[in-house]
């Protein structure tokens, strides 16, 4: 089964604050970025098509700025993403042109999703880049985005560019193994999903809230990028970040963390996944 995993083309990968940053003190790894900019870089010079999702800027900002705790005021969050993200792209930028690896910075809200012009502009910018062998950078817009128009958390926006591009695989980097019956840290008895062919009620109970001080998204969130994926026609795989070797071993077909297998729905509508009712499609 995993051997479907070894022909996958176009690929998006979502890497997540705690996998970006020291748990310790807040700041960057530089040595898990460059490791992990080694992988994509690698990936890309295989004539693999790369897309990163990046969280990270707020939790840049925040530690630039001092602040001890994530911010909870919307115009203080924001302050943090305008700082992070800047900081966040020029570690990444000077990373990659260290293996002379073209990046371009894409930063989003769901309104780039629900307003049918700049959706199908966001297209055919990811498509010239991947046809330029370009490494697209993709984070949600946290400086001006609402909360009536905010993913809320890079699984989601993740699973959304994976349907956009049309992505063969998705692969979400958590601080988990992947899907288990019960939260494992709580949980001893708690079993590992190794494959999911449908996601089903069952399914959907196994999902947590977020487990960690410095990201978003938990196994919740997870479960429901992997439906937004798998009927998008993309396979999605949870993995461990920790070591960020489990990229290629994802490719290479090996049996780590927990595989949603692709299901394409041919009524698949991006806009049924995301509020449209405020807000006009055009």
């Amino acid at each position: 089964m995993r051997e479907i995993l070894t022909h996958k083309q176009r690929i998006v990968i979502k890497i997540g604050s705690s996998s970006l940053t020291h748990q310790g003190t807040g700041n960057l790894n530089l040595s898990k970025m460059e490791k992990l900019v080694r992988i994509l870089t690698d990936l890309s010079n295989q004539g693999k098509e790369v897309i990163l999702v990046s969280s990270g800027a707020i939790a840049v900002g925040r530690k630039s700025l001092g602040l001890m705790k994530k911010p909870k005021e919307l115009a203080l969050k924001q302050a943090c993403a305008a700082v992070g993200q800047a900081r966040l792209m020029m570690v990444y930028q000077k990373l990659f042109a260290e293996y002379n690896q073209i990046t371009a910075q894409i930063l989003m809200t769901k309104y780039t999703m629900i307003n049918d012009i700049s959706r199908e502009n966001a297209q055919r910018t990811f498509h010239e880049l991947l046809k330029l062998g370009i490494v697209p950078i993709v984070n949600e817009n946290d400086t001006v985005t609402t909360d009536e128009l905010e993913f809320g958390d890079n699984d989601t926006l993740s699973a959304i560019v994976a349907a956009l591009v049309d992505a063969d695989l998705l692969i979400l980097l958590s601080d988990i193994d992947g899907l288990y019956s019960d939260d494992p840290r709580s949980n001893p008895d708690a079993t590992f999903i190794d494959t999911v062919e449908v996601i089903d009620e069952n399914i959907l109970k196994m999902g947590k809230g977020a487990g960690s001080n410095v990201g978003t998204g938990g196994m919740s969130t997870k479960i429901s990028a992997a439906r937004i994926a798998t009927d998008a026609g993309a396979d999605m795989v949870i993995a461990n970040g920790e070591d960020l070797s489990v990229i290629p071993h994802i490719l290479e077909g090996k049996n780590v963390g927990t595989l949603f297998k692709a299901h394409k729905n041919q009524d698949f509508n991006m806009l049924d996944y995301l509020s449209t009712k405020q807000y006009p499609k055009e």
